[in-house]
């Protein structure tokens, strides 16, 4: 009987995969990543974001559709994706103030460009993929 329970799970899992995708927006942050992207002089799309979040779920199914539909986005930003549960108090989500998960932040060199806090709103969040595009290519 466990075998055939195994053997289920087992056949399972790449259907599960796509339930799975959709969290991940971009290359998974390490303290000092997103400074070494600006010193590079890149735009970078920071996402603060937690596995359980209903909201950041959803973000990030928009962020990764919209990525799909426009591959300039890819090449000319660059994505970052803070794990809240493991960086909620690192010095990057604290010197940007960042209030909560579900947070999307747009920065290129010292400045912030734009950000969403808990907003789930295609066209709110195309505008602020928008405008990292448009920082990328000034």
């Amino acid at each position: 009987m466990k075998r055939r329970t195994l053997l289920v799970a087992l056949a399972a899992l790449p259907l599960a995969r796509p339930a799975l995708a959709g969290f991940d927006t971009g290359v998974n942050y390490t303290p000092g990543l997103v400074d070494d992207l600006l010193a590079e002089g890149k735009t970078v799309f920071v996402d603060f974001s937690a596995s359980w979040c209903s909201t950041c779920k959803s973000q990030a199914q928009t962020i990764n559709a919209l990525r799909s539909a426009n591959p300039e986005y890819d090449a000319k930003v660059s994505f970052v994706s803070v794990d809240w549960d493991t960086y909620e108090s690192d010095p990057l989500t604290l010197r940007l103030n960042i209030p909560r998960r579900s947070t999307l932040v747009v920065l290129k060199g010292d400045a912030e460009l734009g950000r969403i806090v808990a907003g789930t709103a295609k066209d709110e969040i195309k505008a602020l993929m928008d405008t990292a595009l448009q920082a990328a290519v000034a």
